[in-house]
């Protein structure tokens, strides 16, 4: 593909830092997401949804994976369309005082070179991703 064809794909970048104040407000938004997802207790993927609401119990930021879905980031922009989307969350060490606490380029770096990749959600049409807590897409 020549540069022309490929230059109205773009790939945005976003990272956060999020600061979990209320674990249980989480959990709870994340396990009525669930519920919605999966309708009744006991259908076909019972198991998936019992894997799922323990994630969200144990782990913040697998609740909080699960709520965020980037759809909503974009769906309302005009004349752009999602074609592929990816994001993962991950529990970290963070000291908002220390300056050397937001370094970006070390980190994808670090990544790269050592091929670890965080879990992955899905799109809806499963685009990109890996298992992990569905999203409330």
């Amino acid at each position: 593909m020549s540069t022309s064809e490929t230059s109205r794909f773009v790939r945005l970048r976003v990272e956060m830092v999020l600061e979990i104040t209320d674990p249980d407000a989480l959990s709870g938004t994340a396990l009525e997401s669930i519920a919605a997802e999966y309708g009744e207790p006991g259908g076909e993927s019972a198991e998936e949804r019992v894997r799922a609401e323990a994630a969200v119990r144990e782990d913040g930021a697998e609740a909080l994976a699960s709520l965020v879905d980037p759809f909503d980031l974009v769906g309302e922009v005009p004349g752009v369309e999602l074609a592929q989307a990816s994001w993962s969350s991950e529990s970290i060490d963070y000291d908002p005082d220390d300056p050397d606490s937001w370094d970006l380029d070390d980190e994808d770096d670090e990544d790269d070179e050592d091929g670890v990749q965080d879990e992955e959600h899905e799109t809806e049409d499963g685009a990109q991703g890996g298992g992990g807590v569905p999203h409330n897409g």
